[in-house]
């Protein structure tokens, strides 16, 4: 990253910014074991997929009409989440601010989290120069759309942005996206996830 002239730094929220995932396994893991009992561990496999993606995949078909119990559930949930930073995360994006590096939160999460966000965390909204969530694209990740429109609100290249992600599908949108990919082995180990990075590292003390 030294070697390279950034101007934007991309972070996904759940596993990067906040250590939040451990939380979505209890939360998941409660739903699956439910309606899903004949698929134990399925809260593993969908980590890192948009509720939309998993609804698509898990509660389709004759589980449709449970999408908008688990909603509401999910919803009150994310109300009560302990938004704790990842180890680092405060000072880098200040050192980051502090290079004139421009700062945006890219996330799947919708506007009914970020106010949760915002209740649980009040000096959150200053930490970035904008955030983006899934009402701002039209295409989920993998799709490079949320990173490349990123990249066009502050009028940068692709190959000026990094990237921080955790999950697969995060990591393969900043790397179709064009841009410099770190991954954070907060949710997947560092073995499985270092294929779709140009750097892993277990936490932001580590940059």
């Amino acid at each position: 990253m030294e070697k390279k002239n950034i101007k934007a730094a991309l972070f996904d929220l759940d596993g990067v910014v906040f250590n939040t995932e451990p939380q979505y396994t209890v939360f998941w893991g409660s739903q699956c074991r439910e309606f899903h009992p004949e698929h134990p561990g399925l809260e593993h496999e969908i980590k890192g997929q948009t509720l939309v993606q998993i609804y698509d995949a898990w509660f389709s078909g004759p589980l449709a009409d449970k999408q908008p119990l688990i909603t509401e559930r999910l919803n009150q949930f994310e109300q009560q989440m302990d938004y704790q930073y990842v180890a680092g995360f405060e000072n880098f994006i200040k050192s980051l601010h502090q290079q004139g590096v421009k700062t945006a939160v890219v996330t799947s999460s919708n506007q009914p989290k970020m106010q949760a966000v915002y209740a649980s965390r009040a000096e959150f909204r200053g930490l970035f120069d904008a955030i983006l969530t899934s009402e701002d694209f039209e295409r989920s990740k993998p799709d490079p759309d949320c990173y490349l429109k990123a990249a066009q609100r502050f009028g940068v290249e692709p190959k000026d942005c990094v990237v921080f992600e955790d999950s697969f599908n995060g990591l393969k949108s900043g790397r179709a996206a064009g841009m410099y990919v770190v991954g954070l082995a907060t949710t997947n180990p560092a073995d499985a996830i270092r294929p779709l990075c140009d750097e892993v590292v277990s936490d932001f003390t580590q940059l």
